[in-house]
């Protein structure tokens, strides 16, 4: 984690959080990570390729509204691995999941206006632009403009119908149980 993403400037540039000084840091922010598993609420992923064995990136839960069913999910991924796809494969699982298993109603997520390689992760997975917010947040940056994307549940069953050559409609393998 400390070596693949989270000690790089560049990585972390548009992010919350600062890059770690040591390994020290990483090793407190696990160890924060599995005390947040006692919450059944919390939702905390490393993302690892099979053929490194060794975390990449991670993905989250940044914040949940019980009230509308809604989470807004957030993600980094170390910069050798950027451009491959690798993240848009990642967030559309952790999607699936929080519709398929949390039953959100709405999943949103938020991006830097001078991070849109981000929106295209998020419209790849199919969020739609929302708009933007001006000087609604901070980040490494200082206070900045997000732009908000998002998809409804519905929006989400949607795309996964698919109509064969008779018009009949099938679902996803992943989702169709819950239809």
């Amino acid at each position: 984690m400390f070596r693949n993403w989270c000690s790089d400037d560049e990585v972390t540039r548009y992010l919350t959080w600062p890059s770690h000084a040591s390994v020290d840091v990483t090793h407190e922010v696990l160890t924060s990570w599995i005390r947040g598993y006692e919450d059944p609420s919390f939702y905390q992923w490393a993302i690892v390729l099979r053929d490194l064995g060794e975390p990449i990136g991670s993905i989250s839960c940044v914040e949940l509204d019980e009230d509308i069913s809604s989470i807004e999910a957030g993600y980094c991924l170390g910069k050798p691995w950027w451009h491959q796809g690798i993240m848009t494969e990642a967030f559309a699982a952790v999607i699936d999941f929080f519709f398929d298993v949390i039953r959100a109603h709405r999943v949103c997520a938020k991006h830097d206006v001078h991070n849109p390689r981000s929106g295209f992760v998020m419209e790849a997975c199919g969020l739609t632009y929302e708009g933007t917010l001006r000087q609604a947040a901070r980040n490494n940056q200082g206070i900045i403009d997000i732009c908000v994307y998002a998809i409804l549940e519905d929006e989400w069953r949607h795309a996964r119908a698919i109509k064969d050559d008779n018009g009949a409609i099938h679902h996803d393998e992943r989702t169709s149980h819950a239809l």
